[in-house]
């Protein structure tokens, strides 16, 4: 699972059919005490996320698991909105 934020939207015209009336989000991954990382990763939305928002992800096999994503072409999927993050060290 990846921590990130949602920092943008993709438009795409023409996709794969079976990602019709899905959301694709531009993420951030993030650290656990909020700092960025490098690289974006787009993926697609299952919870409503919104702008800004921590988001938790998934990816590779586990991602086409997600709700709504069950044999679509996806490698990544937001499954979780963060409300906090808390590390006890």
């Amino acid at each position: 699972m990846i921590l990130g934020r949602v920092v943008g939207t993709v438009v795409a015209t023409r996709k794969d059919p079976r990602l019709e009336g899905k959301k694709l989000l531009i993420i951030k991954p993030v650290t656990p005490d909020g700092e960025d990382e490098s690289g974006y990763v787009v993926s697609v939305d299952t919870v409503s996320a919104g702008y800004r928002e921590t988001v938790l992800l998934v990816a590779g096999s586990s991602a086409r698991m997600a709700e709504g994503c069950k044999d679509t072409p996806v490698d990544s999927a937001i499954v979780g909105i963060v409300d906090t993050v808390r590390l006890d060290t």
